[in-house]
Parts: C-alpha cells; structure tokens; sequence
C-alpha cells in the first residue's frame, strides 16, 4: 500500500476533528467524550488519534494555543508509552495521573480549559447508569450540563466512519491484499492435501496474517466442516473436525491491518449431491445479480430485496441480511438489508460486505462473501473469495 507519513497522517486525523468540531458547534455542544475501554470499545478513540485502544480521548470547541485550529483535545491513555508511539497531533496526559478513573479525568480536564457561559459535555451513549450520575456529579462544581443520549456527536461519528477517507481505503485494500494471500494458501493446502481440520485452516490464518503485516484477525475464526456448516456463525469457532470433509465446508474470517478488517467467506464444495448443488448455484446467483446495486446513489435496500428475490424464486429463505459496512470494527454502518431504511443509500468510500447464504440442518451452509469498496462511478471487489470446488 501506499505509505504516509506522519505528517499526512496528522492532518487526515485533523480533518476529521474538524467535520466534528462543525458539527459540535452547530449543536452548541463545548467538548465530547469517547471511551475506548474494556466493556464500552469505541474505536473513535483510534478515529481521531491512531492510539490503539484503552485510553479516553477528550476533544473539545476550545481554540488551542499556538495552533491555528478551533479545537483542543486529550488523550488519555491507559499506556503512555504506547501513546506516544502510535497517536498523533493530541495532546497526552496520563491516566495514572487521574488515579485511572474516567469521572475524575474527565472533570479536571475540562475544569482546566477555564470555559465560560453554558456549557455542554456529550459523554457515550452506551454509559451506564450509574457511571453517568457519577459523571454529573463530578461536573457539577463546573456547571457542566452532562448529556448522554442518541442522535449525538458520537452517532455523528459513526456515520463519518462509514465513508472510509483515502487513508482508510488504502488499509483496508492491504488487509483484503494479505486476506487473498491466505485464500490461495488454503486452497493450496486443501488441493496438496496438508490441510485436514478446521483448527488447521484456522491456525494458518493467524500464522499468515502475522507473517504478513497484519495486527490479528477481524474476529474469531469460523471455520466449520459439513456437520456444522448449516449454522451461519458456527459454535464453537472452530473444532479438530474434518475440514474440508465430502459435502459443504464453510471458512469466515477476516484479517486487521492498521485496525482496518476485512470480511471474506469461502465455501468449498466437495462430492455434492444436486440438492448441495442447488444451494450452492444460487448463493452465487444472488451475489452476482445483486452486486451491479452496490453502486453510488443506489438504495441499500434495493440490493437486499434483490437476493432476496433471487432465494424466493427457489422458494428460499436467507436467514440474515446481505451485507454490512466493515472499517475499524467489524459490523459498521450501514446494514445491506431489504429492511434497510428507503434513505439510506450507498456512497462513495463505503466499504460493505456482499455475502448471500444459505443454510440447512440436512444438506450444510453455503455463504459467498466478499468486499466491495463504492466508487464514485460503480463499485469495485476489494477481496477475491470463492467457492472452491473439488
């Protein structure tokens, strides 16, 4: 991929701090909390900073001196060392500092920007509880008017991050480029005969991905042979069963470079017999039919109702939606769904899934899933899965 350095990085990091500052002021809202911490991960944190996780970020409509910026922002990590190695143009005050505790860090941090008239804090809106009377409680000697709610400034954020900036894309691309990689080596595996149960396709990909580059997998490795491919997240992930075995195996997995994931599913179809067969056809179907809708513009919904019409024909029934956006986590914004909102549609920089199933407790599962990155003229498959045929 193409290198950026520090300097780049710190302004893409900057421009996304200003789309949010606008929007703070419109909303007369003085600073916003995010939290990226074990039970409540945002990777906002990472967003706007590049640190990678633990650690609250503070940023806040105060002019910070000696910039020609309309903001100032905190982090405050839970490792100082690892902030400074990895965050960028934020300013780095350690947690230790606040006895780790987010209430108290949060109060004398704003308490030392020395702000006038009314003033409003947006903390997470996942907060629990009883951590919010805390909060309010702890910024009440400041005035501070606490807010946790919906449609706020990290809903904002969210969908900010479902249109991935050229940074973004080009992480993404490396993680799909390093995910193909691994693809051709199972399918070299399975075709040479070294590669007999799921655990062993699913210890390749974390040799792999490490050996590659990448952080660590998008998320837990599902590999499952024909006796378990008929559930559409196998449990547990993975098992010393057969894989792949004479029938339908499925693989889903996906890889993490710069936290950016990708998504892909793979089928391998070994001596099916022609109710397999079917199920198999029309997974592909589905994908390329629906596919040529995951264009600039086009309703999201439009895409879902397409496979779904493609599985109805065959008196089918797709158990879970057609797709979703993928970036810093693996579920993002927006749901590819026939239920998906008559609004939302595809932009340009959006990266989301396409992956049709199908799945029967009797015959096994199939699901064909890859990336498509939305263009500003069409689409185009950022990842190159398959069903393997044997």
């Amino acid at each position: 991929m193409r290198h950026f350095s520090k300097e780049e990085l710190a302004g893409i990091y900057r421009q996304r701090k200003l789309k949010l500052i606008d929007f703070m002021k419109e909303n007369g809202i003085s600073a916003v909390v995010f939290e990226d911490t074990e039970g409540r991960r945002n990777p906002a944190v990472r967003y706007f900073t590049g640190h990678p996780s633990d650690a609250l970020y503070i940023i806040t409509a105060v002019p910070d001196e000696g910039k020609d910026i309309p903001l100032k922002d905190f982090l405050i990590p839970w490792d100082d060392n690892l902030a400074k190695e990895k965050s960028l143009d934020v300013q780095i005050v350690p947690f230790n500092k606040y006895d780790r505790l987010s209430t108290t860090a949060v109060a004398k941090t704003l308490s030392s920007l020395k702000m006038k008239g009314a003033k409003k804090v947006e903390i997470p809106p996942e907060t629990p509880y009883p951590l919010f009377l805390k909060f309010v409680d702890a910024l009440s000697a400041g005035k501070w008017d606490v807010l946790c709610r919906e449609k706020s400034a990290h809903d904002f954020v969210v969908d900010m991050r479902a249109v991935k900036d050229e940074y973004e894309i080009e992480c993404t691309k490396e993680a799909a480029r390093v995910g193909d990689h691994i693809i051709s080596e199972i399918e070299r595996g399975i075709r040479e005969n070294w590669l007999h149960k799921e655990m062993d396709v699913a210890l390749l990909i974390e040799s792999e991905l490490r050996k590659c580059g990448c952080e660590r997998t998008g998320f837990d490795t599902l590999a499952a042979g024909p006796a378990r491919s008929w559930a559409i997240h196998a449990f547990p992930g993975y098992t010393d069963a057969p894989w792949p075995a004479d029938g339908l195996s499925i693989l889903d997995f996906g890889v993490v470079y710069e936290g950016y994931t990708s998504d892909t599913t793979l089928t391998v179809a070994k001596n099916l017999n022609e109710k397999q067969a079917e199920l198999v056809a029309l997974v592909e179907k589905a994908a390329e039919e629906s596919l040529p809708l995951y264009a600039p513009g086009g309703k999201i919904n439009l895409a879902g109702k397409k496979a779904d019409e493609v599985f109805a024909r065959a008196k089918k029934t797709m158990p879970h939606t057609l797709g979703h956006g993928i970036g810093l986590e693996i579920h993002e914004f927006p749901r590819v769904s026939a239920k998906q909102t008559e609004t939302v549609t595809f932009k340009p920089g959006m990266i989301v899934t396409l992956e049709p199933g199908l799945y029967d407790p009797k015959l096994g599962g199939v699901r064909l899933e890859n990336d498509v990155l939305i263009t500003e003229t069409g689409n185009e498959v950022i990842t190159h899965s398959k069903i393997i045929r044997l």
